[in-house]
């Protein structure tokens, strides 16, 4: 998994949001065991105590489950990975959304250029 950082947000929660959609586009599928916490956290290039806190609020989200010996597991509730999926879109549509007007197109001009690069049908 390819790990980037900006400064713009915490690392814990920035490891969230990758971990996040490396579940939701399938790269660690429902169910799946996560690698351990020090081997991920080496592989990102952080402190594992910054990956545990991740992984804590993750816990927390329902997005992945501890079992004491065998580490952390995907959760298998697909509803809970769709939820997850479906904001991670929201997000994204906002930003864009944002970025858009801040370049001073309305809402019926992100439209327009939506349909015409194929976007929107």
């Amino acid at each position: 998994m390819e790990w980037k950082f900006t400064n713009d947000a915490p690392i814990y929660a920035q490891l969230m949001e990758q971990i996040k959609v490396a579940i939701v586009t399938g790269v660690y599928p429902a169910g799946t065991r996560l690698p351990a916490v020090r081997d991920m956290a080496a592989e990102a290039g952080v402190n594992p105590n910054t990956l545990q806190r991740a992984f804590a609020e993750l816990e927390r989200e329902g997005m992945v489950y501890s079992q004491r010996t065998a580490g952390r597991s995907v959760t298998e509730d697909v509803t809970i990975i769709n939820d997850a999926k479906l904001q991670l879109a929201r997000r994204h549509i906002c930003a864009f959304r944002t970025a858009m007007s801040a370049l001073g197109y309305t809402e019926e001009e992100i439209r327009k250029l939506l349909e015409q690069e194929g976007g929107l049908t």
